[in-house]
Formats: C-alpha cells, structure tokens, sequence
C-alpha cells in the first residue's frame, strides 16, 4: 500500500495563488470583450487550443477540472462541447448567455451557486459585476473533445490574427506563427450543424442550475454527523452512498456526482476512504484535510485531489464555516469505508 507523506500530498494540492493561467488559450483570445479573460486546466488535459496552457495535475480522473478568472465586462464566447461542462461560483456575479448568436436566452448566477450546461448547445458567459471574478469549471471524460465555435467567433479571430487548425491546434500569426504547409484550416459549423446544436427552452434550462441558498444536506450521507452535512447537487443515477439521483439530472451523462460539503466550526469527518477519484474545491473558510502521515490546510480558492484509498479525515479549524464543492469520480460513487465502524446519521 503506498503511504502519503506530506511532500507527496502537498504535489495535489493547488493553491489558488499558485494557478498559472493563460490568457491566448482558445482561438476568441483577441476578440474584444474576450481579451483580458485567464484560463486554467488543474486537473486533467483540458481542452486549450494552445500548447502553453500549463497543466497543474495532469494525472486522468475520468473528467477534467479546471476555472476561468476574468474581470468585469469580460465574456467568453459562444461555443459548444461534446460532454458536461458544470460551473462552480466561486467569485464575482456572472451570466451565461445561450445560442449561436447570444439570442436565446440567459442564466443569472452568483457566488456559492452551480449550474451546468447541455452538451451540443451553444453557451457563453460573461462577469457582470465590478471586479476580477473566477468560475471553476468541471468538464466530462478524461478527454471532452475540442470545442465547436460559433460562426462569429472565427470571423473576429481572422481579424485578429488568430488560426484554427483541423485537431484544434491555434496559430497565431502576430507572433510570427504560420499555418503548416498543407495543414487543413478548421470551418465554422455548416447550417446544418447549428441545427444539431439547438438550445433547449428556458424551462429546461433552468433546471440545471441550484442556487446556494437552496442547497439542503442529506441526512442518509454517510458524512453526515454534528455541524456536517453533504448537498447532492449532481447525480445521473441513485447511487451507493446514500444519495438519490438528483437534483440536477440532465438529459446528457455527466459521469461524476457533484456535492457540497459544510462543516461548521470544530466539526469533524472521520478516517474514510473513498473508491473513486474525489477532488476537493474550498469555496469558503478554512478546511483542513488529515491522513496517517500528516495534513493539509486548505482555504478558499484552493484545490485537492485526494488519492484513492487514502484513510483521510476532515475539520473545520476557524471560526467561519467551511464549504467546499466535492467532485466524486462516478456516477454513481460507492459508499466510504471508514477506519473504524460507522453508521450514517439518523
């Protein structure tokens, strides 16, 4: 059995004042509105178009995770993917913006709240409150795809020096960079592909957004104990751990569940091991994150993947709550196996 020491524990955890971004990932890089906005890829190979992003874990987890950060009045452009792209509020006020042609309708959200797009539809988002705003993001499968554009997107790129290739490589040609000779050029979806990537009616939509104050614990979770409690927020299926599926359940697959976990001062979760991937973001306060061979102590922005297997705990040691959103890497993740018997709380 491999042992965690704290150097090699400290290698996954990514702090938010260590996340290197990139500012020309995608190929609307230059467009303006869309020029001053950072991406980041923090676990997984992401979907950059660029070969400069930096990968801060690149070990597969079955989906990828990973954040914009972009200040007021700042958008990202229409675009459509081939699997789940779930957004987690961290910071700043923002709006996502539906269909080619930012027509067809739009989500409000805000800081602590999530929502998650279909695949094969055309979505934007924009920040539109004063200050520097972040989105983590959770994309699908080890590897989601390339993006598909919206037909505006290429021509404001072309004016601006900016090249797709076929595969989704960029080339930008303001720094010197050419187009290889005989490389295919990627196109702008046909009419007949902006039929496939219809937007689906607002009732829908809505559907696949929770607001933070609407976020209840679950009483059957298996970490549920005093000042604990665990939201379901996302769930394709009913699964092993005591959660119903629900209450976001899409029409796609996303292939992990999403929680929330919420200590309250000096509240505790015991040892416990979990049979899949679980990547840990700090939305707010402090958390601290315990293991035979030492701890880590995480705060707001900051992002874990916890190995599988590993007999860890959880604390809260401040005075404010601690909140933290919870990827588990199945849809249907197994019940945890704690160090010594447990039963959930009644």
């Amino acid at each position: 059995m491999t042992r965690w020491t704290q150097e090699a524990m400290e290698k996954r955890l990514v702090r938010y004042a260590d996340l290197k971004g990139l500012r020309n990932a995608f190929i609307d890089a230059r467009t303006p509105g869309s020029d001053r906005k950072e991406n980041f890829t923090i676990i997984g190979p992401g979907v950059s178009e660029n070969p400069a992003q930096v990968v801060h874990i690149p070990e597969p987890h079955g989906f990828n995770f990973g954040a914009a950060r972009q200040p007021f009045g700042c958008t990202n452009s229409q675009h459509s993917h081939l699997t789940a792209e779930t957004f987690l509020v961290h910071t700043g006020k923002w709006r996502f913006v539906f269909g080619a042609d930012k027509d067809e309708g739009f989500l409000d959200v805000e800081p602590g709240d999530v929502a998650t797009v279909p695949t094969h539809m055309f979505r934007g988002f924009e920040k539109r409150d004063e200050g520097t705003g972040f989105l983590a993001v959770v994309l699908g499968h080890d590897d989601p795809g390339k993006v598909v554009w919206a037909p505006s997107v290429f021509k404001m790129a072309e004016h601006y020096g900016l090249k797709l290739l076929k595969g989704g490589k960029l080339i930008d040609t303001t720094l010197g960079e050419k187009v290889p000779e005989g490389a295919e050029m990627e196109q702008p979806p046909s009419a007949e592909k902006l039929k496939e990537l219809a937007t689906p009616p607002m009732d829908e939509l809505k559907k696949y957004a929770v607001t933070h104050d609407k976020m209840v614990g679950n009483p059957a979770s298996p970490l549920a104990g005093p000042g604990v409690e665990e939201d379901a927020l996302i769930g394709d299926v009913d699964s092993a751990d005591g959660f119903p599926a629900g209450p976001i359940i899409g029409h796609w697959q996303h292939g992990f569940a999403l929680r929330r976990l919420k200590l309250e001062t000096g509240a505790t979760v015991p040892l416990h091991a979990r049979a899949e991937q679980e990547v840990i973001f700090v939305q707010s306060g402090t958390l601290e994150m315990n293991w035979d061979g030492g701890r880590l102590i995480m705060g707001a922005g900051d992002t874990l993947t916890v190995p599988i297997g590993l007999m860890h705990g959880f604390r809260n040691p401040a005075s404010a709550d601690a909140i933290a959103f919870v990827v588990r890497g199945a849809a249907s993740p197994a019940a945890p196996v704690f160090a010594e018997n447990r039963v959930a709380a009644e």
